[in-house]
């Protein structure tokens, strides 16, 4: 069976698996990302590569940023920019000889989801990470969308507050998990504002303040996922991040959305409600996304719908 080399770039750990083309997972291991510079990290992934060389029919790699999978180059790099304008193809694919394929890390997830998770079968829906901001991936017809300029599904965009006069009001941060998390800390008076652990212990306690703050931070994911789906009708929308964990979630997204349909007779009659649902994977989401778009790529399948 042929056997792939997927990496996951990410801010902090670059993580790595040899995989086979059904997914299965023949070993897998991380190092914390090189920051220092193009040059450098790429030494760490070559070295990486050399160790498996001659094992692996292809490389697929996830990573930050806005990236044209047509060409294969990244741009932007996220909270790596230094990877702005990489050129994949010629960094990996020539270097290494075997076909290569590269995708965005929200869009990655949710092609894990579409392969082997909850989006299999889905012909329209979309997947929501709740994490330092909003990302995932929009699903119509069957087929991952990337838009004319591969940032379809970049939900982060949406102006959610029509008065802001900055970041803030965007969905990027109202969706965010972490700010969630931080403001249930410091209402509760936590040392570390960081420590999601703490911030659900106080939530399924029913700590009046906590639940609070996670309540209208529901309503806001909500309300995105109201927006997405009357452009969208999805039939399924999938929701992924660490908090997703979390049973309370999902159920309370679920009710803040219908609190929210029942406040409009038009929304609550005509507005078909999707099922919402935690995603199947976790932390591997982007290794099997990305090993995935690099097979239809290979089996000549176009995984977009432009």
């Amino acid at each position: 069976m042929k056997q792939y080399l997927v990496f996951d770039i990410g801010g902090t750990n670059l993580k790595y698996a040899l995989l086979d083309n059904a997914g299965n997972i023949i070993e897998k291991n991380k190092k914390p990302t090189v920051k220092s510079g193009l040059n450098d990290f790429l030494k760490e992934m070559y070295e990486i590569a050399d160790q498996y060389n001659g094992n692996f029919k292809g490389i697929a790699i996830s990573c930050p940023g806005k990236i044209d999978v047509d060409n294969k180059i990244i741009h932007f790099g996220g909270s790596l920019p230094f990877l702005d304008v990489a050129n994949i193809q010629k960094l990996f694919g020539d270097k290494y000889g075997v076909p290569v394929g590269v995708e965005n890390d929200g869009k990655a997830a949710a092609l894990a989801e579409m392969w082997l998770g909850a989006l299999k079968d889905v012909v329209s829906g979309e997947m929501l990470t709740l994490g330092s901001e909003v990302g995932g991936g929009i699903v119509v017809g069957g087929q991952l969308i990337h838009g004319a300029h591969f940032q379809a599904g970049e939900l982060s965009f949406m102006r959610y507050d029509m008065n802001c006069a900055d970041w803030s009001g965007f969905t990027g941060q109202k969706g965010s998990a972490v700010n969630m998390i931080k403001r249930v800390n410091e209402a509760l008076g936590n040392s570390n504002l960081e420590d999601g652990q703490k911030a659900f212990e106080a939530i399924n306690a029913g700590n009046t303040q906590a639940v609070q703050i996670f309540e209208e931070y529901c309503a806001d994911v909500a309300n995105i996922i109201l927006s997405v789906q009357a452009v969208v009708d999805g039939e399924r929308v999938v929701i992924a991040g660490g908090i997703s964990a979390q049973d309370i979630v999902i159920e309370t997204i679920k009710k803040q959305y219908q609190a929210l349909a029942n406040k409009f007779y038009r929304v609550k009659n005509e507005l078909t409600m999707p099922e919402i649902v935690r995603a199947k994977f976790e932390n591997d989401a982007n290794i099997y996304g990305a090993l995935y778009a690099l097979l239809l790529d290979i089996n000549g399948q176009s995984e977009e719908a432009k």
